[in-house]
């Protein structure tokens, strides 16, 4: 069971800055996040930014910074700090050479040289040999990831716990980054950027994995929930508050443990953070086969994931108006494409007249841009699911009509197209078009099976966003 979290205030010093990419209105409005929100300021919130970075002084500062975090409009701006409250927590089994290579570099590191070492051996081959500074827990037989970093949590004595999987290597200053954020005495866990592992063997998809690699959360600072650009962060690398996550991973998931656990933290009230400027290094996979079993295998975790949490991990998450219009504008010919027009002219009249202020002129120029970008948005929502979650209905649409397979082979080649632009100075088109291509099949195959298994089509469902 996850506890409460408290109902504490950031303390001073605390500072967020916002994010580049919030746009500030005329009138002090702010307009960013995930998903999209404009954020109306009082006239003494607007005085107190006057600039892009607040700093926590008393109990207003601290609740407007509070809801400029939870909006996702900010991110902590702090200083770095080390760390002597920390317990490493390793869960591992059979990978000696990888264990080794994980201590010898945290050993290296004189911020993380002096702290508590946990190894969790679950049920290795060949037990874990016990080194100096090291303590080892042993299970007799393996019991999977979460109930090894479950063993470490009650093991461990110290108020922070940074879990580590054994293919990880943490770049220097990686955790002086990541336990300044634990100030805030509401974050549950914050998060580093996993990127490839330097060297190591190579195969032909290696440079599509350390460009857009599943567990890399991108560049950007967000606060992490579902629903959200980033809605989880792996397990393989975490500092967590150890009194906040409670019993901790859910023992029975072998798979989509970590997204469930960070799933109950924020529904408990905790925040999640995620923090790209540390970074810890993956050992991705080297063969073709192991790289698409994994793909498939964290595709099954979605039937687990809305057998607990619902529409929180629907594939699709689409404004009814937004359906329409696209609906419209697909299967009706001219007619159609003039009523989607129509439908989102009216969408836009309703925008502009809940965003007007009395006495003022409709926004109309800005509802409409509103309105377009997520008209966009919402498209590449929909080509996603087309090619990564409902791949075989689109499959089987295209096997009986020819309208719809070149549909599908242009909504394919536009989508690799898009993902690998920003993409084009680390991987080539055709390799990453490729990588992409059967990365969706991988994770879409283990999608529907996962809910054949379960019996349950809920993790195949659109949903509607929610309401802010």
């Amino acid at each position: 069971m996850i506890p409460a979290a408290p109902d504490e205030r950031l303390p001073d010093g605390f500072a967020v800055r916002l994010s580049p990419k919030v746009r500030r209105r005329d009138d002090g409005a702010l307009l960013g996040g995930s998903p999209l929100r404009l954020l109306r300021l009082s006239a003494r919130a607007r005085e107190l930014l006057a600039g892009d970075r607040l700093v926590v002084r008393d109990a207003t500062t601290a609740e407007l910074a509070a809801r400029l975090l939870d909006a996702g409009v900010a991110a902590p701006d702090l200083p770095t700090r080390t760390a002597d409250d920390v317990t490493v927590v390793i869960p591992i089994r059979d990978r000696p050479y990888a264990l080794a290579r994980l201590l010898t570099a945290l050993r290296r590191d004189p911020a993380t040289a002096h702290l508590p070492v946990v190894v969790v051996d679950d049920g290795s081959t060949a037990p874990v040999v016990p080194s100096e500074g090291v303590q080892t827990v042993r299970h007799p037989t393996a019991r999977g990831p979460a109930a090894a970093r479950n063993a470490g949590l009650r093991t461990a004595t110290t108020p922070f716990v940074a879990f580590l999987d054994s293919d990880c290597v943490p770049r220097p200053g990686w955790l002086e980054r990541l336990r300044p954020h634990l100030a805030d005495p509401r974050l549950a866990v914050v998060a580093p950027r996993i990127v490839a592992l330097p060297g190591g063997e190579r195969f032909w998809l290696s440079r599509y994995e350390a460009a857009v690699s599943a567990l890399d959360m991108g560049p950007d600072p967000a606060p992490v929930r579902p629903l959200s650009a980033v809605s989880y962060v792996p397990s393989a690398a975490v500092l967590a508050r150890r009194v906040a996550l409670g019993d901790g991973f859910d023992e029975s998931m072998r798979v989509a443990e970590d997204v469930d656990l960070v799933w109950r933290l924020t529904g408990a009230g905790w925040r999640v953070r995620y923090e790209p400027a540390a970074l810890v290094g993956h050992e991705h996979p080297t063969r073709t086969t192991d790289w698409l079993r994994r793909r498939a295998f964290y595709g099954t975790g979605a039937a687990l994931l809305a057998q607990r949490h619902g529409s929180a991990v629907a594939p699709v998450v689409l404004a009814p108006e937004s359906a329409l219009a696209w609906a419209l504008a697909i299967g009706g010919g001219r007619r159609g494409r003039v009523a989607a027009a129509g439908v989102l002219a009216l969408t836009s009249v309703r925008l502009a007249r809940r965003l007007a202020r009395p006495g003022e002129a409709l926004p109309w120029g800005f509802a409409t841009a509103l309105v377009m970008r997520g008209q966009v948005a919402s498209g590449r929502t929909l080509a996603r699911a087309v090619t990564r979650h409902h791949w075989p209905l689109a499959l089987a649409a295209a096997s009986v009509s020819r309208r719809a397979r070149r549909g599908l082979l242009a909504v394919a080649a536009a989508d690799a197209a898009l993902a690998w632009w920003p993409q084009r100075r680390r991987v080539g088109p055709v390799r990453f078009a490729a990588g992409r291509r059967l990365e969706d099949l991988a994770y879409g195959a283990g999608l529907w099976w996962g809910a054949v298994r379960a019996r349950n089509p809920r993790a195949l469902l659109p949903a509607r966003p929610p309401k802010l």
